[in-house]
This record gives structure tokens, C-alpha cells and sequence, in this order.
């Protein structure tokens, strides 16, 4: 008896010839102290074997995510090709192809990570907004600086502009983003922040702006982020009479 269990002869030994008492055979004595030692490092190893391949994995993702930023802006989006993007990374070809399928993906995936970013701030300003003024300069201002400290992702896409215009409004997350708007308008209006407007047609227009104005802004050499926040909200807040006029260059001397 070990324990207070029965165990069976096969696995103990007498103490003597003459006494009838039995005690655990030696080596499995042995075997118990070892037990815990030889188990317990199996399952940390294999634990960090798997985090190996998924950091692996990760990495690869954003050589070749960074690679196409890079390619897309030099190149343009529609003169770019697969063999390009591979061509900026240390990667093997088909490596590629174990994580997209296409240069589309590889563009989608950059545009969707751009996406995921901006939106909480977007809706984080929409929702403490108190008037329409805040809902309107707090989305333009937020959307432009993103777009300023973000310049790598919208260079990409400025090079070849049909494409880019195409491709661009149809991912997930660029989607998801729109419908967050218009469900932040109908809120505003059932709060009264709003009157009783199409809140569609005020969240095509908030898109449509944003994005043709941003794409100026960078091709600007100032790019302010500020003025062209200014710009959007006071177009939207007054319409065209109410936007703040140019300074006109004067016209050298001798023209007319």
C-alpha cells in the first residue's frame, strides 16, 4: 500500500525472504521523482516554437506591406506589379503569395490598415461634438492631420489617380468608416444636433470632400492641415460665400 492505495505485487519488492511485507520496486521510485522534471518543460518549448512562426509570419507581412508603400509612391499604382513589390524586399517570390494574391490585396491592405487607425479618433471627436460646427471642423481637422502625419499611405495612391479612386473606397474598413459616419449624422439628428437632413447625401459629401481635398493638400507645397480643415468646414457650415478668400498674387510690373 502506497499512499493509502493498493498496489499491485508486479509493481513492489519483498524487504526480506522472510517477512511478507512488500515496498515500491526501486526504479519506480526513480521514475516518480523524474516525472515532474521530464513533463514539465514539454509544453513552454512547443508554446515558443509556435510564437516563433507567427512572429515569422507578422514580419514578413510588413517587409512586404512597407515594400509596396514605397513601390506604390514611385511608381503609381497602375505601373507597379508584383515583381516589383518583391524586388524591395529580401524575400523569396513565393513567399509573397503566401500572403496575398495580388498587388489589389497588398493595396487594400495598406488602405484598411489606414482605415482601422483613423476611425476611432474620427468617432471619438463626431461623439463629443456639441454642435454642428464641432461635428464638421472635428472630422475635417482630425481626417486632414491624419492624412498630414500619414503621407506615405496617400503618396501611394496620388500617382495614378483613376486607379487609385477605384480601388480605394471599396475595402472593409474604408466601408465600415463610412457607415460609422452616417450612423454618427442620424444619431446627431435624432439628438437634435442636426436638423432633419439626408444623412447619406451629408455623409457622401463629408467622404467626397475630405478625400479630393486631402489629395490637394499634399500635392500643395505648404500642406497645412488647419487651413484646409478651415476650408472644408466653412464650405459646408455657409456654403461658397462664406469660405475665406485668397490672397491673389499681384501681377509683376509691365503686365496688364
Amino acid at each position: 500500500m502506497v499512499d493509502g492505495k493498493l498496489l499491485p505485487k508486479s509493481m513492489c519488492v519483498k524487504i526480506d525472504d522472510v517477512s511478507s511485507i512488500y515496498t515500491l520496486h526501486p526504479m519506480l521510485l526513480i521514475e516518480e521523482q523524474m516525472e515532474p522534471e521530464l513533463i514539465r518543460p514539454v509544453q513552454p518549448i512547443a508554446a515558443k516554437a509556435l510564437g516563433k512562426r507567427e512572429k515569422t509570419k507578422e514580419k514578413n507581412r510588413l517587409l512586404i506591406l512597407e515594400a509596396a508603400r514605397r513601390v506604390f509612391a514611385e511608381m503609381g499604382y497602375g505601373a507597379t506589379t508584383v515583381r516589383d513589390i518583391i524586388r524591395e524586399t529580401p524575400l523569396a517570390s513565393g513567399t509573397f503569395y503566401n500572403y496575398f494574391k495580388s498587388k489589389e490585396e497588398v493595396f487594400q491592405a495598406i488602405r484598411d490598415e489606414s482605415a482601422l487607425r483613423i476611425r476611432p479618433r474620427l468617432r471619438e471627436e463626431r461623439v463629443k461634438a456639441k454642435t454642428i460646427e464641432e461635428f464638421i471642423s472635428g472630422t475635417f481637422r482630425t481626417f486632414f492631420q491624419y492624412v498630414y502625419d500619414d503621407q506615405g499611405n496617400f503618396q501611394a495612391i496620388r500617382r495614378n489617380r483613376t486607379d487609385a479612386l477605384r480601388i480605394r473606397m471599396d475595402t472593409p474598413e474604408i466601408i465600415a468608416g463610412f457607415e460609422e459616419l452616417r450612423e454618427d449624422i442620424e444619431t446627431a439628428i435624432a439628438n437634435g444636433l442636426f436638423p432633419p437632413i439626408n444623412a447619406d447625401f451629408l455623409m457622401a459629401a463629408i467622404v467626397g470632400v475630405a478625400f479630393e481635398i486631402a489629395e490637394r493638400m499634399l500635392a500643395e507645397e505648404g500642406r497645412d492641415p488647419a487651413a484646409a480643415a478651415a476650408f472644408a468646414t466653412a464650405l459646408f457650415m455657409g456654403g461658397v460665400r462664406t469660405l475665406p478668400h485668397r490672397v491673389m498674387p499681384r501681377a509683376e510690373a509691365g503686365q496688364a
